[in-house]
C-alpha cells in the first residue's frame, strides 16, 4: 500500500478486515473480527516471544508491546508492530529471517 493510499484512507489499518459497503470483507462481523485479531495477537506472539516480548490487545482499538520487565508501549497497527518491537528489545528484529521462522515452526509444533 502506498503512503498516499494510507492518509486518504482513515485510521483503520489496511490489514484489519472492516466491512465497508460494496466491499466484500471474509470476517464482517463482530465476533468474526475479535477471533481474526485474536488469531493475529497470537501469530504474532510466537514470534515477538523469541524476543522476550508479548503482544496483547487494548480496547480492540490498538495493542500493547510489553518486555518481561514491564516496559511497554501502545502500538496502533501491526505494521508499526516490528520497529517498536525492535525500540524495545534493544536489536534488530527480521518476522521473515529463516532462523525466527524456523523456531516459529517448532513453537506452532
Amino acid at each position: 500500500m502506498c503512503a498516499l493510499c494510507g492518509v486518504l484512507g482513515g485510521k483503520d489499518h489496511w490489514t484489519e478486515p472492516l466491512h465497508r459497503e460494496g466491499n466484500y470483507v471474509r470476517f464482517s462481523d463482530p465476533a468474526a473480527r475479535r477471533r481474526e485479531r485474536a488469531r493475529r495477537i497470537a501469530e504474532a506472539n510466537v514470534i515477538v516471544g523469541q524476543f522476550g516480548l508479548t503482544l496483547s490487545d487494548w480496547q480492540a482499538d490498538a495493542y500493547v508491546l510489553a518486555t518481561r520487565t514491564g516496559k511497554s508501549e501502545i502500538v496502533v497497527d501491526l505494521a508499526a508492530l516490528w520497529p517498536t518491537a525492535e525500540k524495545l528489545a534493544g536489536r534488530r528484529i527480521d518476522p521473515l529471517d529463516p532462523s525466527t521462522l524456523e523456531r516459529r515452526e517448532r513453537a506452532n509444533g
